[in-house]
Formats: C-alpha cells, structure tokens, sequence
C-alpha cells in the first residue's frame, strides 16, 4: 500500500496548538485560501530524538 496525498495545517495565531493533516492534494480557491471544507482532519503527533533531533509524524486521531 503506498501513500495517500495530504497536507499539513497549521491555524496560524488562532490555532488550537495542534497542526493537522488534512486528507487530499492541497488546492487552493478562487481567492487563494485553501480548499478544506468537508474533508477529513487527523490530530498530528510528534516524537524527536533526542541524540540527532530527527523528526517522526504520526496522524494519530480523526477529528
């Protein structure tokens, strides 16, 4: 199974202090904002090394 097209949000100032993944190719509006409404959201969690500092990214939760 390969992977599935996504991208990451992130609300800016009012964000809820989580980014999310949002299922679907990135698309963007007639007046430039992204195209988000009606597709699924999933909780991102993150986990660091704490010798290298390499990153991993899970969805971890449908929202």
């Amino acid at each position: 199974m390969g992977l599935e097209p996504g991208f990451i949000e992130d609300s800016g100032q009012g964000a809820r202090g989580n980014a999310r993944w949002i299922e679907g190719a990135l698309q963007r509006g007639p007046l430039g904002g992204v195209k988000r409404l009606g597709r699924p959201r999933w909780t991102i969690e993150a986990y660091r090394c704490p010798a290298c500092a390499h990153l991993e990214l899970f969805a971890t939760q449908r929202e």
